[in-house]
């Protein structure tokens, strides 16, 4: 006989497909419980015996209405609306129009996190002109929406607050602070934006503002993808092509970090910048042309679209690759020519990849490389800003 208090964890003695009361009162009231969600209503009894035993000892409370704290996020506490930044139209920055929208719900796998950091990429620039490497137009329409961005609001990187949380999340609580990357779902650029538990989330480091972690993800995994693909062993040697930017600045780092003899290509106002980050070598590319010098590397990787594989392959050596990071649809399916080989496509999104940024940044092996933050409020001003080409590093806007 269940016990006072204990209706969530009922023993039970036949399955359903035995039970012959479909007459009864009991079979009656035990259609009515087949029909709710047992976890809705607080019973894991999984059995026809366990519902009849409820009903069979009146004393025992059915407590239909108790439920784990964390069962259903409480939407007491989270604004109906939130101001967001949203791209009705694809064009200049005038499209982005600041306006109120509906707060996200978190569902069930869901993270509501409260936006105190965002980065403004080339990536949301892209999105927002569909200014896209060639042989990529069509395929970018059909991604993000023919006439106009299918989701409005932009944004792929958040640093925040955990706000709420769903009945199936575990390992995160309000209160905690995160960073994490929406990828292509985008949502960032608002007071509120809602990510699924299995995308790449983790706990921000205590001792990395919400500003810096923010600035890591879009460069900083793009970059550990690459890497990774390549192979890249110490002692190689690396050439990296827009070495200042957000994905660039990343490369030399972790390049450096691996072991590998970096050269960083830049204009003359970034030199000390990549040489402070870890390059042996700095070609400024306003007196030089890396193509024409009687040097080869083992892989070249172009973070901003300048070159190509075939001009870059005199400068490959046996084995040699080339990474297209921002290169056109040819780039990326550029066949190998004998023992040299072209690297391209989409940057995996993975949480052990964001876990591993956080340790290196930690460690002092990947430093956050910021050229300006904005307040949200002038969102619009960091998108013309990025549309300039000329940033070091990432931007990033805040939240007052």
């Amino acid at each position: 006989m269940p016990r006072q208090g204990h209706t969530d964890m009922v023993a039970f003695d036949a399955p359903l497909s035995r039970c012959r009361w479909s007459g009864s009162k009991e079979g009656r009231v035990l259609q009515t419980y087949r029909a709710m969600d047992p976890p809705k209503v607080g019973l894991r009894a999984r059995h026809a015996s366990a519902y009849a035993l409820l009903l069979r000892y009146p004393p025992v409370p059915l407590q239909l209405s108790a439920m784990p704290a964390t069962a259903v996020p409480s939407t007491a506490h989270i604004p109906a609306t939130m101001r967001a930044w949203v791209c009705n139209h694809y064009g200049g920055t005038d499209v982005l129009a600041l306006e109120m929208r509906p707060c996200p719900i978190p569902g069930p796998r869901d993270v509501l996190i409260r936006v105190l950091a965002a980065s403004v990429s080339s990536a949301d620039v892209r999105i927002r002109t569909q200014n896209l490497p060639r042989g990529f137009g069509l395929m970018g329409r059909l991604a993000f929406g023919l006439a106009r961005p299918r989701q409005p609001v932009l944004g792929t990187d958040v640093a925040g607050l955990v706000e709420a949380v769903g009945r199936d999340v575990q390992g995160f609580q309000p209160g905690d602070a995160v960073l994490g990357v929406a990828g292509v779902a985008m949502g960032c650029h608002a007071e509120y934006c809602v990510l699924p538990a299995s995308r790449p989330l983790v706990h921000k480091p205590a001792r990395m503002s919400f500003t810096a972690a923010a600035s890591l993800p879009f460069g900083g995994m793009t970059a550990l993808h690459f890497w990774s693909k390549a192979q890249v062993r110490a002692g190689e040697k690396v050439l990296v092509i827009g070495a200042s930017g957000a994905v660039g600045s990343a490369m030399v780092q972790l390049a450096q970090h691996r072991g590998a003899q970096v050269t960083g290509v830049c204009s003359t106002g970034n030199v000390a910048l990549v040489r402070s980050l870890g390059a042996h070598a700095v070609i400024d590319y306003t007196e030089q042309d890396f193509t024409q010098i009687d040097q080869r590397w083992d892989v070249i990787a172009d973070t901003v679209g300048a070159s190509s594989f075939a001009v870059c392959l005199p400068r490959l050596n046996e084995y040699g690759r080339y990474m297209s990071v921002a290169g056109s649809l040819m780039e990326v399916l550029a066949r190998p020519r004998a023992t040299r080989r072209s690297i391209g496509g989409p940057a995996a999104e993975r949480a052990q990849d964001l876990q591993l940024l956080m340790e290196l940044a930690q460690a002092g092996a990947l430093r956050p490389v910021i050229d300006c933050t904005y307040p949200f409020s002038e969102l619009p001003a960091a998108h013309a800003y990025v549309e300039t080409g000329r940033k070091r590093g990432a931007v990033v806007v805040t939240m007052p």
